[in-house]
C-alpha cells in the first residue's frame, strides 16, 4: 500500500521542509498501520514562514474586518461539509471516539462562526477628555505575525480558537501542530485556503517542538505566542520569548471531582465516567481524582466501579467503543509506570491497570482507592 507523503504550508504553497526528511505516524488504536509520513520541518522553515507571515500582515491588516469575517464564515461552511471526514480522520490520528470527534469539529465550527461576527464587534472606546477642545479614543490595531502552538488532543478545535482569533483582529499566523496529529493540521488549514485566506496570512510548519516550536518562540519578529500544552513546554517558552511578545499559556492540571454526601450519584457518577475517561483521559480538563464525603463512599465506590469494568476498549471508530487507545507509546508506558507507583504506594486497585492484547496503544480503564494525599498518584 502506498503511503501518502503530506508537506508543509508557507506563502499559499506546499512544499518539502529545507531539512530533506519526514517522519511517519501511525494509527495509535493499530501500530501496523502507518498514516502517512510528514515533513521534519527545521529553523530555516520557520523563518521563511515568519518572513512570509509579516510581508503578508502589511496587506490584511487592511482588509476591513467584516470581509475578513466573511472567509472565517465560510471556512465554517467548510468545515460543516467536511465533518465526518474530518473526524474519521481524527479518531485514526489520536484515537478518541467518533462521537467526540465530531465534538472536536463542531468546536471548530462553532468558533468560526463566533470570529466571523467579531468582524463587526471590534469596537474601540471613546472618553472624555481632561483637556478642553479635546476628543480622546481608542481604535483597536492588530499585533503581527502570532506564533500558535497546538497539542494532538483537540487536533481541529484548538487550532481553531487560536488561529481564527489571530485572524479575524488582522493578524497573520505561523502554526506549529502537534507531531502526533499533522493531517488534522493539514486539512484545516485546507479548508482556510479554500475559504479564502490570502497566501501568507496562515503558513504551517510540522515538526519536532524542540527545532521548530523553540525557533518559532524565539523568532524576534513573532508579536505573540498561543500555546497549548504541557507545563514545562510552557515554562521554557516563557523563558525563551523574550521581552515584547504576549504570551498565552494554556498548561494541564490535576482536577479533583468532589461528592458531597447530598449529591445526586447517578449524576456523579456520569460526570466521573465521562471526566476521567472522555479522550481516554488525555486533556488538561480530566478529572483525575474524586474526593468524596464518607457518609456516601461506600456506595458511591461500588457504582464507579461496576460502571468502570463494563466500558469497552477499542478502535474509536466502532460505535461500540467506550474509550479508543492512548496516543502513542510514550503516553502507555506512562500510564502503567503510575499504575506501578500506585500499587507500589499501597492504594488499593480495584478495576483495570492491565495492557490488553490490542494491536494499539491501549491500557485497561483502571480506579484506585484508598489513596492517600502523599502519595505520588494523588499528586
Amino acid at each position: 500500500m502506498k503511503i501518502a507523503t503530506y508537506k508543509i504550508y508557507i506563502n499559499g504553497r506546499w512544499v518539502s521542509s529545507e531539512s530533506g526528511e519526514t517522519y511517519t505516524r501511525v494509527n495509535p488504536a493499530n501500530y501496523n498501520e502507518i498514516l502517512g509520513r510528514f515533513q521534519q520541518g527545521n529553523e530555516k522553515d520557520v523563518d521563511k514562514a515568519v518572513d512570509i507571515a509579516e510581508d503578508a500582515f502589511e496587506k490584511w491588516r487592511e482588509v476591513p474586518p467584516p470581509k475578513r469575517g466573511e472567509i472565517l464564515l465560510k471556512a465554517a461552511q467548510l468545515l460543516k461539509q467536511s465533518k465526518e471526514e474530518l473526524a474519521r480522520i481524527m479518531t485514526r490520528e489520536m484515537g478518541k471516539i467518533l462521537t467526540e470527534t465530531r465534538g472536536d469539529v463542531q468546536e471548530a465550527i462553532d468558533t468560526c462562526e463566533l470570529m466571523a461576527g467579531e468582524g463587526r464587534r471590534l469596537f474601540g472606546r471613546t472618553t472624555t477628555s481632561e483637556l478642553r477642545d479635546k476628543f480622546a479614543m481608542t481604535v483597536r490595531l492588530p499585533l503581527g505575525v502570532v506564533a500558535c502552538i497546538t497539542p494532538w488532543n483537540f487536533p481541529v478545535a484548538i487550532p481553531a480558537w487560536k488561529i481564527t482569533a489571530a485572524l479575524i483582529c488582522g493578524n497573520t499566523v505561523v502554526f506549529k501542530p502537534s507531531s502526533d496529529t499533522p493531517i488534522c493540521a493539514i486539512k484545516f488549514i485546507e479548508i482556510l485556503e479554500k475559504a479564502g485566506v490570502p497566501k501568507g496570512v496562515v503558513n504551517l510548519v510540522t515538526g519536532p517542538g524542540n527545532t521548530v516550536g523553540t525557533r518559532l518562540v524565539k523568532n524576534k519578529k513573532i508579536r505573540a505566542v498561543s500555546f497549548t500544552g504541557h507545563k514545562d513546554t510552557g515554562a521554557q517558552i516563557l523563558k525563551d520569548a523574550g521581552i515584547g511578545k504576549k504570551i498565552g499559556l494554556e498548561m494541564g492540571s490535576k482536577n479533583p471531582i468532589i461528592i458531597m454526601d447530598d449529591a445526586d450519584l447517578k449524576l456523579a457518577l456520569d460526570g466521573v465516567i465521562w471526566g476521567a475517561f472522555g479522550t481516554c483521559g488525555q486533556r488538561c480538563t480530566a478529572a483525575s481524582r474524586v474526593i468524596i464525603h464518607k457518609k456516601v463512599r461506600q456506595k458511591f465506590e461500588r457504582m464507579l466501579i461496576e460502571r468502570t469494568k463494563k466500558l469497552k476498549l477499542g478502535d474509536g471508530l466502532n460505535p461500540k467503543t467506550d474509550i479508543g487507545p492512548l496516543v502513542n507509546k510514550v503516553a502507555q508506558d506512562k500510564v502503567t509506570g503510575y499504575i506501578e507507583i500506585g500499587k507500589d504506594e499501597g492504594a488499593k486497585l480495584c478495576c483495570g491497570g492491565k495492557v490488553p492484547k490490542l494491536k494499539g496503544w491501549f491500557v485497561e480503564p483502571t480506579v484506585f482507592t484508598d489513596a492517600s494525599p502523599d502519595m505520588k498518584i494523588f499528586q
